[in-house]
């Protein structure tokens, strides 16, 4: 980009509501100003801009990148920094929006005066842009999350049609994160379409996209979705035939306000991969379709003695637990708690002796006994 740098006043400047850092907001024209710089100022960060304004300036030899579209001069690159310089320039921001300190917005005179005009480089198109602000936010300075760099990828594949390896070359990533996260986005986009699902009716107050980008690596959901033979660049990767699985998948990862259903994923770690061994299992999927929740789901899910052996572990685990707890917490007094610390005797000899017979039973015939575990 050769462009001339331009000097424009804050004022004329507008927010990019394609901005993939904010898309994930659900933002559309209606979406005012102030709406926009709440988001990035706590979503995003626009406090330590502003932070650093004070300390130095604003830095002249980074000017923003914008596009003319009709009236508007629409910011492409340098939206953070246009939020900090608008909330520094109306300190009266502060009142509408939630977090900002009004200290914070106080500026010597001299800064304030040089921020009535920012450098700006005008592009014909986002085309024009897209080399340099793909490679600064994926792999440069300022770094944007899964989504956003979905977002940004799609767009040049779809409307500019660049193929995803040349993507993948000049941002500096790899072609095989390129194409997760471009298919990851086609799927909810496709959904989308499809009328199967809404961004705007998760449960969460954002779409938190690397459960699904991080989920389509694995087998067990491409195959549930019929997707691991689909080229990765294909805009509508979910078949027909598929379609109710996709609906599925995307209310058990994200839920549904409208039908007042929470997502069965809380943590990526382990419920992504708890949620994999169920989908591939046609006995616990129908449990969870059931509203049964996800662990009752992915233990129906295992082979009956890992999840038997499970349970006695994690029922060792508990009682020792209770046990280190128990000189402070029976007062001796609760008759409630020794009756319960009974009934788990109980249960304990029942299965022990059932256990013990069945083990009995295998030795006098002969058998070797079969145990996991042997002390």
């Amino acid at each position: 980009m050769q462009n001339q740098i331009e000097q424009v006043s804050a004022n004329q400047l507008s927010f990019d509501l394609k901005n993939p850092r904010i898309a994930e907001f659900n933002l559309n024209e209606k979406t005012s100003e102030e709406e926009v710089i709440d988001i990035l100022w706590n979503v995003m960060g626009v406090e330590e801009i502003v932070l650093s304004i004070k300390a130095s300036g604003f830095f002249t030899h980074e000017p923003l990148i914008a596009i003319k579209a009709g009236n508007r001069n629409i910011v492409i690159e340098g939206n953070r920094r246009l939020a900090a310089v608008k909330c520094i320039l109306n300190p009266q921001l502060a009142d509408r929006i939630q977090g900002i300190n009004k200290n914070t917005l106080l500026v010597p005179r001299n800064t304030k005066d040089q921020l009535q005009s920012l450098p700006v480089i005008f592009v014909n198109s986002r085309q024009d842009a897209w080399k340099f602000i793909g490679f600064k936010h994926i792999n440069g300075p300022a770094k944007w999350g899964s989504y956003a760099k979905a977002q940004y990828i799609s767009e040049i594949r779809n409307e500019f049609g660049i193929s995803l390896p040349e993507i993948a070359s000049q941002i500096g990533d790899t072609n095989k994160i390129v194409s997760k996260l471009y298919q990851g986005l086609q799927v909810i986009e496709q959904a989308e379409k499809l009328n199967l699902f809404k961004r705007d009716d998760i449960q969460a107050s954002r779409l938190y996209f690397s459960h699904l980008y991080t989920a389509l690596g694995y087998d067990g959901y491409r195959e549930f979705l019929g997707i691991k033979n689909v080229p990765e660049d294909t805009q509508n990767p979910v078949a027909e035939t598929n379609y109710p699985q996709l609906e599925e998948l995307l209310i058990w990862l994200y839920g549904s306000k409208k039908r007042e259903i929470q997502p069965k994923i809380n943590t990526q770690n382990p419920d992504l991969r708890y949620l994999e061994a169920v989908i591939k299992s046609k006995e616990a999927v129908y449990a969870l379709r059931d509203g049964r929740s996800l662990i009752e789901a992915y233990e129906i899910s295992q082979p009956k003695n890992q999840t038997f052996e499970q349970n006695l572990l994690e029922a060792k685990r508990a009682l020792q637990k209770a046990q280190s707890f128990m000189t402070e917490g029976f007062d001796g007094k609760n008759e409630e708690l020794l009756k319960l610390a009974g009934s788990i005797a109980q249960i304990g000899d029942d299965l022990y002796n059932a256990m013990e017979q069945k083990w009995k039973s295998l030795h006098e015939k002969g058998q070797k006994p079969k145990r996991r575990f042997s002390e």
